[in-house]
């Protein structure tokens, strides 16, 4: 195992709030280097995601369609939702599963859990891999969101992945889970 102790840590010396919203905030920070180096970072907060990947009996992969306004465009991803205040990343998984697919699962397995943009936002996105699935209640996603499901036999993702069908960084993280497991 290759282990580096360069030193490169950042001491915050002051915050500033620049925005403060429903789901984001937005700060300023004034770090110093380990070299004693003045700089100013911006920060978007949030407060963490969780995403499942579903494979049904069939070998597919449960995914969503939805409309992202950042991306201007529809895009195929797996189920994924933010943590509430206070809730474990366990139980938003499953909340958000059966909130966007109607489905349930017997089996969870916490695969990893990343940052997906870690040059501006300190989002952590906690990746589940879901199993033995059954249909539980209709989807009651939330009344802003706007989304169809579609199941994808997980043989295809990779020709999906290659020719920008699948775009989403959290799909293609749990994709390439699925795809060497």
């Amino acid at each position: 195992m290759l282990i580096i102790k360069e030193r490169l840590d950042e001491k915050t010396i002051s915050t500033s709030y620049l925005y403060r919203g429903k789901i984001i905030n937005v700060r300023q920070d004034m770090v110093k280097d380990f070299r004693d180096k003045i700089a100013f970072r911006e920060v978007v907060e949030h407060p963490g995601a969780v995403a499942v990947l579903a494979l049904n009996k069939n070998n597919e992969v449960i995914l969503v369609r939805q409309h992202r306004q950042p991306a201007g465009e529809v895009l195929l991803e797996i189920p994924a939702g933010k943590i509430e205040p206070n809730e474990d990343p366990l139980s938003c998984a499953r909340r958000e599963f059966i909130e966007e697919t109607g489905l349930e699962a017997a089996s969870w397995e916490e695969l990893c859990c990343f940052y997906p943009s870690p040059g501006f936002c300190d989002e952590k996105i906690y990746l589940f891999r879901a199993e033995d699935l059954t249909n539980a209640v209709s989807a009651t996603s939330d009344p802003e969101e706007n989304i169809s499901i579609v199941n994808i036999p997980l043989s295809l993702t990779v020709e999906m992945i290659s020719d920008g069908r699948i775009k989403d960084g959290k799909t293609i993280i749990a994709l390439q889970f699925a795809l060497i497991n």
